[in-house]
């Protein structure tokens, strides 16, 4: 009689049918994400600070186009109002003429003779406002290339503006080769250099564009401070008197550039106007190669020009505003950040213009 097997739960088979289950389940668990309801939290970058610069420039900028719209009123009302003289002028023409007609058939020789001079004069004053309207408010005509008038932010409305020229040797040239070769030669060809010349038509520009009803002075620096109209040193002039302008540029173009820079002297002397400025402008292409103390040695380094630019500025008057037009030269990069902060400091204006300017 043969032997009956005995079942048992934990025979081989039942183990692997149980294994492959418990497999299946794992690998089921596996494939299933648990993630689904797991929300990502980035940290939040702290965005105060561009929030506060950008409202702050949205504020300047309602606050320039404030002004600007001021300024555009303002000029849209002279204009109004000189086209309205002008109108008024034209029926005293019309009117006069009307009325020479009657009397030249009435033979009235001397209220003729009276009206043809009343004529002539309403013409002229029509040919004036005109001119004026043709012109705008220039003190002076500046024709350049194309009439470049792009120095955007450069206040000229002040009641007495000063002009500080730099006349030293490094406003022959942009590079320190060019320099000193121009430094040895004639003159007249010192006087030509395309750096100096170009200094001197931004002056011209500038007087061009002040208020007629302001005043004016042009100091030229380099180790003294002249006026460039001579013998008006501490005095300010007309900017609608053509004779006083003419001798300013008159005074100019007979300058040749030549020493050293001492700024310290050109903020001193500024001192001596009565009344004060409440506008400088100054132009310049370098910081300051000499201060009270005369520097007895041929050469000086970027942090003894950084010290003298220091002590000029302790010798400007506090107040006003100073406006830099930089003419970069080779081998002094600080001077662009330190006027640019003296221009800051001052509640002024920076720029460099471009080459082809004025």
């Amino acid at each position: 009689m043969a032997n009956k097997r005995k079942f048992s739960t934990f025979s081989l088979s039942f183990l692997d049918i149980m294994s492959c289950g418990f497999g299946a389940v794992i690998l089921v668990f596996l494939i299933i994400r648990h993630d689904v309801n797991t929300q990502v939290e980035s940290p939040q970058v702290p965005l105060d600070a561009e929030v506060n610069l950008l409202q702050q420039e949205i504020t300047e900028g309602k606050d320039n186009l404030v002004a600007i719209k001021n300024t555009l009123s303002l000029l849209n009302q002279e204009f109004v109002e000189t086209n309205g003289l002008a109108r008024r002028i034209n029926d005293e023409i019309d009117a006069i003429e009307n009325m020479l007609k009657v009397l030249e058939r009435e033979n009235d020789d001397q209220q003729i003779k009276q009206l043809q001079k009343e004529l002539k004069k309403l013409a002229s004053e029509k040919k004036e406002l005109e001119q004026q309207i043709k012109q705008g408010n220039d003190a002076r005509r500046f024709q350049g290339q194309g009439q470049r008038q792009y120095l955007t932010g450069l206040k000229l409305d002040g009641s007495r503006t000063l002009i500080l020229l730099d006349a030293s040797a490094s406003m022959l040239d942009n590079t320190i080769v060019n320099i000193i070769r121009r430094r040895n030669m004639s003159e007249q060809h010192q006087k030509q250099s395309d750096k100096w010349r170009r200094a001197i038509r931004a002056v011209e520009w500038l007087t061009a564009k002040f208020p007629l009803e302001s005043q004016f002075q042009v100091y030229s620096f380099n180790t003294d401070v002249s006026a460039a109209s001579s013998h008006t040193l501490d005095q300010w002039l007309a900017v609608d008197n053509p004779e006083q302008l003419k001798q300013t540029f008159d005074g100019l173009y007979q300058l040749i550039p030549k020493g050293g820079t001492n700024l310290e002297l050109a903020f001193s002397a500024i001192h001596r106007l009565n009344p004060m400025p409440d506008n400088i402008i100054l132009i310049t292409d370098s910081l300051p190669t000499q201060g009270q103390r005369k520097n007895n040695t041929h050469t000086i380094s970027s942090k003894e020009r950084e010290a003298l630019f220091e002590q000029a500025v302790n010798a400007l008057p506090q107040g006003i505003p100073v406006n830099v037009l930089l003419w970069p030269m080779e081998g002094d990069p600080v001077a662009a950040s330190a006027f640019w902060k003296l221009a800051q400091y001052t509640s002024g204006s920076f720029m460099s213009p471009s080459r082809d300017w004025p």
